[in-house]
């Protein structure tokens, strides 16, 4: 039988709901103001040691994400050993040269920065959490479509957590790295070792966060009406294959970086 009892005491819950008027703009321009200051850095000052507690505030800020079917589908490894920082940045360093050898044409970052965060945190995630989404496991054509759908859930379910830390780590003065390079299956049998990760969860990124090793700066942004659309799909926006691949080509490595020189 299920037990159908609330997880939560239901009157509690309710009294924990604290907004602001609608239309009030005191807070909302507090939030704005961590929003545009969070900002990516890829060298960090090296010396600087991150306080306990501050962990327990960016954790705290991401376990309050939204979730999928509130499954809430994230696990957070606090990484503050040197030696498995190194180890971790030279598989990154590696994947690196490959991009380099392999002529991918990307510009790919400086991975050696990932060993001077003083903030580490590997982000992962059990993908059978997607059993909590709608599927049917029946093993049907209709299933493979909800399972897709359901992987989709549980990522944006955990970048949502990700996010609400990336931005507490900024409210509390930090500069952060949100590190995506880490879906091949390569790079899974590398961090699973090193941080005793069971076979069942996926690493799904890495968080790094501290004071810059140099002065931060605010990259490009699309303006307000390049993003906007009212009520349809404002075809003005579209970009066609021709379009796009001009802006990989043309404009992609100088919006990515401060000197676009300096690529691979």
């Amino acid at each position: 039988m299920t037990d159908t009892t609330p997880a939560v005491d239901l009157e509690d819950a309710e009294m924990q709901v604290d907004l602001p008027e609608i239309g009030d703009l005191t807070r909302y321009n507090v939030l704005m103001q961590t929003i545009r200051n969070r900002v990516t850095v890829r060298k960090f000052d090296p010396d600087y040691v991150v306080p306990e507690e501050h962990y327990d505030l960016i954790l705290e800020a991401a376990r309050h994400a939204p979730s999928g079917a509130n499954a809430q589908p994230w696990q957070y490894i606090v990484v503050r050993d040197a030696a498995i920082k190194q180890q971790i940045t030279d598989y990154f360093v590696a994947e690196q040269r490959f991009r380099a050898k392999a002529k991918m044409k990307f510009p790919t970052p400086d991975y050696r920065g990932l060993s001077t965060a003083p903030g580490f945190i590997v982000v992962c995630s059990d993908m059978r959490w997607v059993n909590a989404f709608p599927v049917l496991n029946d093993g049907s054509d209709l299933d493979r479509m909800y399972k897709e759908n359901a992987e989709r859930i549980l990522l944006q379910s955990v970048a949502a957590s990700t996010m609400s830390a990336h931005l507490a780590a900024a409210a509390l003065g930090y500069n952060v790295w949100w590190v995506t390079a880490i879906g091949q299956q390569e790079a899974q049998e590398a961090m699973r070792p090193l941080l005793n990760i069971p076979e069942e969860i996926s690493v799904l990124d890495i968080f790094l966060f501290g004071p810059p090793a140099a002065k931060p700066y605010k990259r490009w942004r699309r303006p307000l009406e390049e993003i906007e659309h009212w009520d349809q799909y404002d075809r003005r926006h579209f970009m066609s294959d021709e379009d796009l691949e001009d802006w990989i080509k043309t404009r992609r490595h100088r919006v990515m970086y401060k000197d676009a020189s300096k690529i691979d």
